[in-house]
């Protein structure tokens, strides 16, 4: 049986779409500590925004670290 091949222009989207999603959520979470910042200390909510800051900012670099080692390696 013949697999359809995805181009390798559609596949790169496919994966660096994603990757700058995770970016804008980071940009985003960032935005709210930076805008509520009084209201969430406050709260005492703000030991968790920057816990999720925290886990979200390596899995965002770890992640475009290895699409762009797959880039080079000419996987991607």
């Amino acid at each position: 049986m013949n697999q359809p091949k995805i181009s390798p222009a559609l596949l790169r989207l496919l994966v660096i779409f994603p990757n700058v999603l995770s970016y804008l959520l980071l940009v985003g979470v960032l935005i709210y500590i930076a805008t509520n910042f009084t209201a969430l200390k406050t709260a005492d909510a703000l030991n968790f925004w920057f816990l999720l800051a925290a886990l979200l900012c390596p899995m965002a670099i770890y992640t475009t670290y290895s699409i762009l080692k797959r880039i080079r390696a000419g996987v991607l």
